[in-house]
C-alpha cells in the first residue's frame, strides 16, 4: 500500500515509522526544509514541496496513493490537503489530523476526510475509557457514514453478562468487532459470551449510540 503523509514533523515521522515497520511504502512531504530530516526516517520517500499546491501533488503522484494523511499542525493546511486528494486524486481513504478540537465539526465528507483523528479528543477518551465503567466512550469519528468507534466496559450488574453474542438484539446500524479481555483480543463469534470486565469496541452510528448503552448497561433484576 502507498501512503502520503502531509507534515514530516513529529507525527508524521511518527505515523511513517508504523507504517514502514508494516511493509507499506511512505512518501513523507513538507515545505520547511528544516522538517526533511531523511536520517530519521531513511526508509520513506521525502519530498520538499508544499501539500496545498496542485503541483506539488502531481510531482508525489497523489493518484497512485492509497490513502494520504494530513498530518501537519495546521488545520487550514490538512482541510486543503484532503480536499485536494479526494476531489482532485481521487484517493480512496483520506486521514486528517485535528489540532483544534473547535474546527473537528469542519473534518468531514464535505472536505475529503474520511477519518478524523483528534489528538486531544482521543486522549481525553482514553482516559475516560481507563475509568469509566458502564459508561460509552468515544474513540474515534470516521467522517464518511457519520459512524464512530466506541468502547464500554460491560459492568458487572450488565444483564448481558453471560449471554451468546449471537443471542443478543444489538440496536441498528451497529457492529461489534472486538472483545478485550484481559490480555487476549478476541473476534467475536456468535457462540461468544459477554462477560463482566469485557472491554466491547464497536462501531456504531452516533444516534444509536445512547440506546447502545442502555442496552449494555441495564442492571440485572433480583427477585426480593
Amino acid at each position: 500500500m502507498r501512503v502520503a503523509i502531509a507534515g514530516a514533523g513529529a507525527v508524521g515521522r511518527s505515523i511513517a515509522g508504523e507504517l514502514l515497520e508494516n511493509g507499506h511504502e511512505v512518501l513523507l512531504i513538507d515545505k520547511a526544509p528544516t522538517a526533511i530530516s531523511v536520517e530519521r526516517v531513511p526508509q520513506a520517500e521525502w519530498l520538499l514541496a508544499d501539500a496545498c499546491e496542485i503541483t506539488s501533488l502531481d510531482e508525489a503522484a497523489l493518484q497512485r496513493c492509497n490513502v494520504v494523511i494530513a498530518a501537519t499542525g495546521d488545520d487550514k493546511v490538512n482541510l486543503v490537503v484532503s480536499l485536494l486528494a479526494k476531489t482532485e486524486y481521487g484517493v480512496p481513504r483520506v486521514v486528517a489530523r485535528v489540532n483544534n478540537p473547535k474546527n473537528e465539526w469542519l473534518f468531514n465528507e464535505s472536505w475529503g476526510v474520511d477519518v478524523a483523528v483528534s489528538t486531544p479528543r482521543l486522549m481525553s477518551a482514553l482516559v475516560e475509557e481507563a475509568v469509566s465503567v458502564g459508561d460509552l466512550v468515544r474513540l474515534l469519528r470516521f467522517s464518511h457514514g457519520d459512524a464512530n468507534l466506541v468502547e464500554l466496559t460491560l459492568p458487572e450488574e450488565s444483564a448481558l453478562a453471560g449471554t451468546q453474542v449471537g443471542d443478543v438484539e444489538w440496536p441498528q446500524d451497529t457492529s461489534l468487532v472486538t472483545i478485550i479481555r484481559g490480555n487476549r483480543v478476541l473476534t467475536p463469534s456468535r457462540e461468544d459470551s459477554l462477560e463482566a470486565g469485557d472491554e466491547l469496541l464497536f462501531v456504531a452510528a452516533q444516534a444509536r449510540e445512547e440506546q447502545l448503552e442502555d442496552l449494555l448497561s441495564v442492571r440485572r433484576t433480583t427477585a426480593s
